[in-house]
């Protein structure tokens, strides 16, 4: 047996049994090891921000890490924006990145770097393992923090560590430090907080308060007080639809998160920050809540923010109360558009149809600007989208999700220009046989960033800023990209089209695309 060996055994132990990958030479051993471990699920990604996007998708979904294998500090710096996404949406994942062995170190071979420089930016927890024997305790530490945090680990496997051989033992699931319970003072401060503001009070929420239950708890909490309650901007996973809270997130556009944000004079936060504007704006401000608004924390990040709920809830006696803002199903057979295509055509159509217990993973950028809103009303789903603001996560995002949920459908709501940026992905989604549906906003153009240069002032481009923010010259075919990949297909001009296309996705099993032309 050999450190590679007690790495997967280790891993097995704790219930991580899926490894996204996309290893070199030092961590052959490793690839090795893995081969003698059939528990072990093995993704490829073709790209390394694949694999962390993909790992991101998944412990969202599965509630408990992946790994990855990535190869030395090069290879995890092709990585690194994933891991910043995954690092925002408070994400547990455990990253295994293969160094030289601790001897060749010294000849500063062309792949040596400071992978822990390298790391720490998009990691909560960074561990060297120093020896053979030590690659049980640190993908130990690894795990337990990467649940404790809650977020992402970086574990550095110098290559004699992973072919260095081990004693045989009988290994143990590692504990896991119980989560953070709410102090009972400040809950009962909190509520009387709440009973004084009434509707000038709103709850701030993201994590794990964020799934049906503590949503329900918290729009009783609002149904007793007056208050309102949203989410972050940016959000690891909701639980959404019809009879569940529909809950309203923070809008990017500054204008338009201060005008949701202008009447609310105590902000309570469970989980979640101080909103912000995503950049700074000549003459606007950074936070997006008035200056005389009370900020009061009654969980924070890695708390037990369910918890934290309940018992507000019972200091305020709301859970006999009927909760608040929960969505009704939609109309039935509503018309669905028809004629030219165009982005709020696209939305439309998907939240209409949209199959019961499904997964979103959004990164449509501005093209889906209307859609979460639009699926208040859906059937029940689970929604997640890009969190960092590092773009390139979608693709990978619906391998993840579907990985950990094969029996649920994806629907990836895809921008064309973020897309590029891991349109890899296509081809792990077929390899695996992922039961995912892209849609891509192919509006040929970053524009979002039209939007960003006139929020800065500048309302006329010329020929460099232009070349700058399209992608039409040449346009990006995205029929043939998917097919070269072995993802099936189809381009849609007309909403009726699109409707056809969508239609006949949701029949089948297996991965395709379907180019939206807008």
């Amino acid at each position: 047996m050999n450190g590679a060996d007690r790495l997967c055994d280790t891993l097995l132990i704790n219930g991580v049994d899926v490894c996204f990958a996309n290893p070199g030479t030092s961590e052959m051993h490793f690839v090795a090891a893995l081969d003698r471990k059939p528990q072990m699920r093995c993704v490829l990604g073709l790209f390394e921000g694949v694999v962390t996007g993909a790992a991101d998708g998944y412990a969202r979904m599965a509630d408990k890490p992946a790994a990855t294998l990535l190869h030395c500090g090069p290879g995890m710096a092709n990585a690194l924006a994933n891991m910043h996404n995954a690092k925002r949406a408070r994400t547990p994942m455990i990253n295994v990145v293969g160094d030289h062995a601790t001897y060749h170190l010294q000849h500063d071979a062309p792949l040596t770097s400071d992978i822990e420089g390298l790391a720490w930016p998009m990691s909560h927890f960074v561990r060297r393992i120093e020896s053979p024997e030590d690659v049980g305790p640190a993908i130990g530490e690894a795990y337990a923090a990467s649940l404790s945090l809650p977020g992402v680990t970086t574990v550095i496997l110098p290559a004699d560590c992973a072919w260095g051989s081990v004693e045989p033992a009988t290994l143990a699931p590692t504990t896991v430090p119980t989560l953070k319970s709410a102090d009972p003072a400040r809950v009962r401060e909190i509520a009387a907080l709440l009973r004084k503001h009434g509707s000038r009070a709103a709850l701030m929420m993201t994590g794990l308060a964020l799934r049906e239950g503590p949503m329900e708890t918290a729009a009783r909490i609002c149904a007793a007080t007056g208050a309102r309650v949203f989410g972050q901007m940016s959000n690891g996973r909701i639980e959404r639809g019809a009879g569940r809270v529909a809950l309203p997130k923070v809008p990017y556009p500054i204008d338009m998160a201060l005008k949701q944000l202008e009447n609310v004079d105590l902000l309570v936060l469970v989980g979640a920050q101080v909103p912000v504007g995503f950049f700074a704006y000549p003459g606007k401000p950074g936070r997006l809540i008035h200056d005389g608004c009370a900020v009061e924390t009654l969980a924070a990040p890695g708390d037990d923010l369910p918890g934290a709920i309940e018992a507000l809830a019972d200091e305020l006696s709301a859970r006999a109360v009927a909760p608040a803002f929960i969505a009704e199903p939609a109309a039935a057979n509503g018309a669905l558009p028809t004629g030219a295509l165009d982005a709020d055509k696209v939305c439309t159509i998907v939240s209409t149809l949209l199959p019961e217990n499904s997964i979103i993973c959004d990164e449509s950028i501005s093209s889906g600007r209307m859609f979460y809103a639009q699926c208040h009303h859906a059937p029940q789903h689970d929604y997640i989208q890009l969190t960092g603001g590092a773009i390139g996560e979608g693709i990978p995002l619906a391998i993840g999700a579907a990985v950990a949920c094969p029996d649920r459908k994806v629907i990836g709501m895809q921008a064309d220009g973020s897309g590029m940026y891991t349109v890899q992905g296509l081809w792990t989604q077929a390899r695996e046989n992922l039961d995912v549906v892209t849609v891509i906003f192919a509006n040929r153009t970053y524009a979002i960033l039209h939007g960003e240069m006139r929020a800065v002032g500048v309302n006329d481009f010329g020929k460099n800023a232009t070349q700058m923010l399209n992608l039409d010259q040449p346009a990006l075919d995205w029929v043939a990209m998917a097919k070269s990949m072995g993802v099936e297909a189809g381009r849609a001009t007309t909403a009726e089209e699109f409707t056809r296309l969508f239609k006949g996705a949701l029949s089948r099993k297996g991965p395709f695309l379907i180019e939206a032309v807008i």
